[in-house]
């Protein structure tokens, strides 16, 4: 799959927007791969205080994240694997990746990791609702139950469904970042432990172990982003052509979360419900417009 090699060049992008629009050079939009071969010869230190849960949360994540991507359909072009209501598995494959990466970090019986972990817990679930909904606004308004038709029928949508699209990628934006901890919702290159979500969870992590971390952060940004990519019209005409604007969309995406980040400082952690909730009202109101 493309998106196994490609999905890594996202942070890149996203890292890429941010430095030029600081008025910097920034890292090449390559630095994850080279950054992944670093840490693949370096060794693996252990806490005494871990057990075999530390070692086996970032391969049981990264192998969820893998068979959530074999869901995933590239626009209008179908998914490796397709049934009725595998949206739903593609979410709970999420969660059960999330699941491993949480008890990773409690495993290490540190409190700044098992702060991240319950915050991390916390935000999961208040992103799952706003993903149900905008999934079951497409899903009714393209009249399907698995997520390759329901994309492939978003190009023939009436004209006046544009407002549900529109509402719906909206939640899905706010999904996309929150799920993996963005700006406004978090910052992935902040060092305070106090202010860390995602990132103070796989502190103890090293070498190899923290390569399935980071390359798993990076395909679910892959994953995520093909569900907002995937709204963008996109050409069908040759199966070549899809999957070249579908890689266009896909970088778009990041593009945009590059911006975002850009423009907007991270929300006060009193504040971050209000993001994914608002979220959902999107989503809502999406269902209802397709109801109609």
């Amino acid at each position: 799959m493309a998106g196994l090699a490609l999905a890594p060049l996202l942070p890149g992008l996203i890292n890429r927007v941010k430095a030029l629009a600081a008025g910097r050079r920034g890292p090449p939009t390559t630095q994850l791969y080279r950054d992944l071969w670093k840490l693949l010869r370096k060794g693996v230190v252990y806490s005494a205080t871990t057990t075999w849960v530390f070692r086996a949360g970032p391969r049981l994540g990264l192998a969820a994240t893998l068979t959530a991507l074999t869901l995933m359909p590239w626009g209008p072009l179908p998914a490796l694997l397709t049934f009725p209501g595998d949206m739903v598995v593609l979410v709970y494959l999420l969660g059960l990746g999330r699941f491993f990466t949480v008890l990773a970090a409690l495993d290490t019986g540190s409190s700044f990791e098992g702060m991240g972990a319950s915050r991390e817990a916390c935000l999961a679930a208040l992103a799952e609702v706003p993903l149900f909904l905008a999934l079951a606004a497409l899903a009714r308004g393209a009249d399907a139950m698995a997520l390759s038709p329901i994309y492939a029928g978003l190009a023939h949508l009436p004209a006046g469904t544009t407002a549900g699209l529109f509402l719906a990628g909206a939640a899905l934006l706010v999904v996309y970042l929150t799920e993996n901890a963005r700006i406004p919702i978090d910052d992935p290159n902040t060092h305070l432990e106090l202010t860390m979500i995602h990132e103070v969870m796989i502190l103890d992590h090293s070498g190899p172990e923290l390569v399935l971390l980071e390359y798993g952060g990076a395909l679910k940004l892959w994953l995520l982003g093909g569900l907002v990519a995937g709204l963008l019209p996109l050409p069908a005409s040759a199966a070549w052509a899809t999957a070249l604007g579908f890689l266009a969309a896909q970088a778009a995406v990041a593009l945009l979360a590059g911006l975002i980040e850009s423009t907007l400082a991270r929300i006060r952690l009193v504040r971050l419900p209000q993001l994914p909730l608002a979220a959902a009202a999107f989503a809502l109101l999406a269902f209802v417009l397709f109801l109609t």
